[in-house]
């Protein structure tokens, strides 16, 4: 059982506070905040989920820049916590469209019926989006989505200066439309988040994909959803067959994963014969599938570093980024970031010639180097050379005492994966409907990382 829930900002402000049982002090929120931004416990730079103050357990999760803190005298299983405030998080999105600290200040009366119908007295009572409908009397507040910064997944589908259409990210579930109709859409979203680790020598060593197909409806009476996905799809690798006892062969496609778990909603009758999912998609938005692919699959990005000593006190560093893949997409907010030996002093940049929307940074504080670029062409090449001044002699190999290289990056419309929503069907009412039906795929660095 949780005996406090509440929300902070990043200044440490109380959005929300909810005391379910009265077995912590009134100060909690302030203790949490103290120790957290001064935490200095093990050399950590940022304190863990879950810690322990004068008996008090904190458990906390950061979403889009708000802090998610549960806090409890019993000893709860941490997973338990965590995974509550991070559906806690996704109700609270569903029903005001937006999260951030504006939208909850604006919808507080709402917010705190949510959380008194999703926690009784400490326990938990239901994180369904669907069944909170027939609970919940307030009408959310709209905030207008054009003028807020893109944060995290917010920006995840921008293309160039333009919102890929019909975006799913900033609206409602329970909010109509102006007018009093509800538009009827549904969203697919094929999330692919990759890991690679690559060689000295630009060889990868290691590989992985943990992807997600996310879906956002606003189908009202919710209808039954067919979901096709490639038919050559293969699940587990013994011999190429499935690893999941659906009655039959997964056969050798061409896109194999290693493994995978579905929603609860989802049927898996006819997955195994011709890979379509079905289901009855619940309010809000949830995952329909979770997987996971270890096979070698092309890299978005190929990474070259070399170092070269200039002198006893001075050497260069070229980095060399080129994008594989296809020249119709881009990639956006490429950030590449590169430790520097411990004794470098000042660094000066030089980017190539008719570069535009890049931007260099030496972190002095952990001698770090940082290059930026807004947006990345497929099949484009960009260089860095930076000059490194140390304040003493280097006896030993620089290029042990730097790296590695790793990289950040948001690509939309593609996935390594190649896993892919042939169609998706909707189980028609009449002749005259038909809802709008979005399909987007998104490839995002989890760790990408190059040796030196």
């Amino acid at each position: 059982m949780i005996s406090q829930l509440f929300v902070l900002s990043q200044r440490g402000d109380s959005i929300v506070f909810r005391d379910y049982r009265g077995d912590v002090p009134k100060g909690s929120a302030e203790i949490f905040f103290r120790k957290v931004k001064f935490w200095k416990e093990d050399g950590g730079e940022e304190a863990p989920p879950v810690f322990n103050v004068d008996g008090v357990n904190y458990f906390h999760v950061k979403v889009v820049g708000l802090l998610f803190v549960a806090t409890s005298r019993t000893n709860l299983p941490p997973s338990l916590v965590l995974e509550l405030l991070q559906r806690i998080a996704r109700v609270i999105k569903d029903y005001l469209g937006v999260l951030n600290e504006d939208s909850l200040r604006k919808n507080f009366v709402l917010v705190y019926e949510l959380l008194d119908e999703v926690v009784d007295f400490g326990y938990v009572q239901t994180t369904s989006t669907e069944i909170l409908k027939s609970y919940i009397f307030n009408e959310p507040i709209m905030v207008d989505a054009g003028h807020l910064p893109p944060l995290g997944p917010a920006a995840m589908f921008m293309q160039g200066t333009k919102r890929m259409p019909g975006t799913a990210i900033t609206k409602s579930v329970v909010a109509n439309e102006p007018g009093g109709r509800k538009r009827e859409e549904i969203f697919v979203d094929i999330i692919e988040k990759i890991s690679i680790t690559f060689s000295s020598s630009g060889y990868i060593l290691t590989s992985e994909i943990d992807g997600t197909i996310q879906m956002k409806s606003y189908l009202t009476g919710n209808p039954e959803i067919r979901l096709a996905l490639n038919e050559d799809l293969s699940i587990g690798r013994a011999g190429g067959r499935s690893v999941y006892d659906y009655g039959g062969s997964a056969g050798s496609g061409a896109v194999v994963l290693d493994d995978c778990n579905f929603h609860e909603s989802v049927h898996l009758d006819s997955f195994d014969v011709d890979r379509t999912l079905t289901l009855v998609p619940p309010d809000g938005e949830f995952p329909v599938m979770n997987y996971r692919i270890t096979q070698e699959f092309k890299p978005p990005f190929r990474i070259n570093t070399l170092i070269e000593g200039a002198g006893s006190l001075k050497a260069e560093v070229i980095l060399k980024i080129r994008a594989e893949f296809p020249s119709d997409i881009t990639a956006n907010t490429i950030s590449v970031q590169m430790p520097l030996p411990t004794y470098t002093s000042r660094v000066s940049f030089e980017l190539e010639p008719g570069a535009v929307g890049q931007t260099t940074d030496f972190k002095e504080s952990n001698k770090r180097l940082e290059w930026s670029l807004k947006k990345v062409l497929g099949g484009s090449d960009h260089t860095l050379r930076a000059k490194l001044t140390f304040s003493q002699e280097s006896h030993g190999n620089i290029t042990k005492e730097a790296g590695p290289v790793s990289m950040t990056f948001t690509i939309p419309m593609h996935n390594p994966s190649r896993l892919q929503v042939k169609y998706l069907q909707i189980a028609k009412k009449s002749k005259t409907y038909n809802p709008y039906r979005w399909v987007r795929y998104v490839t995002q660095a989890n760790s990408y990382v190059a040796r030196i």
